[in-house]
């Protein structure tokens, strides 16, 4: 797997976040094992002080658990308190930014509406041909 890095932010932040974005898809479940340091080291040719540093940062959060002898695991409830946390930034911080550029750029709430509709109406189209084609996924 490639991965690329961003200059502008230290990497043990990047493997977090990458570390709490599987969380939240799912690809990582609560009470799952986390990759282990080593795994982590190897895949992606990282010190494994860096990987064990991103870690940490989840254990400090409470969104992972060392377990001795079988390495680190996530925790209960950590995908709900992710989650929330999100939420909670995306209203206290992005959605304030976004509504200030709308208001800035003089976007009205029916420009709004009809762009949701359009680009609402642009995801459902693929999905329904696929339907009428009769190539669905169900059963």
């Amino acid at each position: 797997m490639q991965v690329h890095w961003d200059d502008t932010q230290p990497i043990y932040l990047q493997l977090k976040d990458k570390v709490l974005n599987m969380i939240l898809e799912g690809a990582i479940a609560e009470g799952e094992a986390l990759p282990s340091v080593r795994n982590i080291s190897a895949e992606y040719k990282l010190n494994p002080i860096t990987v064990s540093k991103a870690y940490q940062l989840l254990v400090d959060n409470e969104l992972a658990e060392k377990r001795r002898g079988l390495g680190m695991f996530v925790t209960e409830g950590a995908k709900a308190k992710l989650l929330a946390a999100e939420r909670e930034q995306f209203l206290t911080i992005e959605w304030p930014a976004l509504l200030e550029k709308i208001e800035r750029l003089g976007i009205s709430l029916e420009d709004l509406v009809q762009s949701a509709k359009t680009d609402e109406e642009k995801f459902q189209k693929p999905q329904k041909q696929l339907d009428e084609s009769g190539e669905s996924n169900n059963g």
